[in-house]
């Protein structure tokens, strides 16, 4: 069944990639790109969205182009995107105008409220939310993860996946990290503000919080309804993507691939299912909202 979705999915994310090639073809490098997290975000949720009936509502945090909120609604199901563009994705712009396009003219189109996380103001109104490498984004990470807790019906979830950042490793930029991010900035100023794979470098770092595992414990020790959980196989699961994923893989320098691959190759990277979360470089995190916020 999932392998059916995963096809529909492609047949809304071509006709997208027909309509950037008839009126924006420059935004196609960086479809690309989208569009492949967007197929990863579909696996990444697929567990939690078999719980749900069709007609549920759900809240993508930071939907950026909104590919896969689209692709949600086109499943049948109510959802609603939370998508400011902000410092660091200015060039979401054009492309989520043309994605909306899209939807418009197929019927699948979200609700959108255009305010950051901190902004937002909802009571349990959604039964499943998520975002994919959006919180390492926002200005407030207890502010976002209460506003987002509060908005979820009782006994519903919020999934996120964003970098940890005890682990030394800066992914959007490719470099290690040295104790602070003012630290890292100083050493490392010419790679980041000159990275040409990045459409806006200096606003993306910018935006970049340093969020990791033992700051979203105490954020969400904060709040009795709200209870936290980490899975560490999604860091396994990202190796092996590297390993097979030539477009995902060219967005890593060239000895972290040959460093995964060597891992993948010799199986010794299934190891590292045993490392604590605040360990890794990758936060797979589960907040549950057990009550009434």
């Amino acid at each position: 069944m999932f392998t059916v979705t995963l096809v529909h999915m492609d047949e809304w994310l071509s006709t997208v990639d027909k309509r950037l090639r008839e009126e924006s073809p420059a935004l196609l490098p960086i479809f690309k790109i989208y569009a492949d997290e967007a197929r990863f975000g579909r696996t990444y949720i697929d567990e939690e969205l078999q719980q749900l009936n069709k007609g549920d509502s759900i809240l993508e945090v930071g939907a950026g182009a909104m590919l896969l909120s689209c692709q949600l609604v086109r499943e049948g199901f109510n959802v609603t995107a939370l998508e400011p563009t902000g410092e660091g994705f200015s060039h979401f712009s054009r492309m989520r105008d043309l994605v909306l396009c899209c939807a418009n003219q197929l019927n699948c189109r979200p609700s959108i409220i255009n305010l950051p996380a901190e902004s937002l103001s909802i009571s349990e109104r959604f039964s499943f939310a998520f975002s994919i490498n959006v919180m390492e984004h926002v200005d407030n990470v207890q502010r976002s993860i209460l506003n987002v807790g509060r908005s979820l019906k009782p006994g519903a979830k919020y999934r996120f996946t964003c970098p940890n950042y005890l682990f030394p490793y800066e992914p959007h930029f490719n470099i290690p990290t040295l104790f602070s991010k003012s630290l890292t900035e100083k050493v490392f100023k010419h790679q980041i503000f000159t990275a040409a794979a990045i459409n806006d470098p200096a606003g993306t770092w910018q935006s970049l919080n340093w969020i990791n595992v033992p700051q979203i414990r105490k954020s969400v020790r904060s709040f009795n309804e709200l209870r936290v959980s980490f899975n560490r196989s999604l860091l396994v699961e990202t190796l092996e993507r590297v390993s097979h994923d030539t477009a995902f893989a060219a967005r890593r320098s060239a000895w972290m691939r040959s460093m995964i691959g060597l891992l993948v190759r010799l199986r010794l990277h299934q190891t590292l299912k045993l490392i604590p979360a605040a360990a890794q470089p990758i936060i797979d995190c589960s907040v549950v909202k057990t009550k009434s916020l």
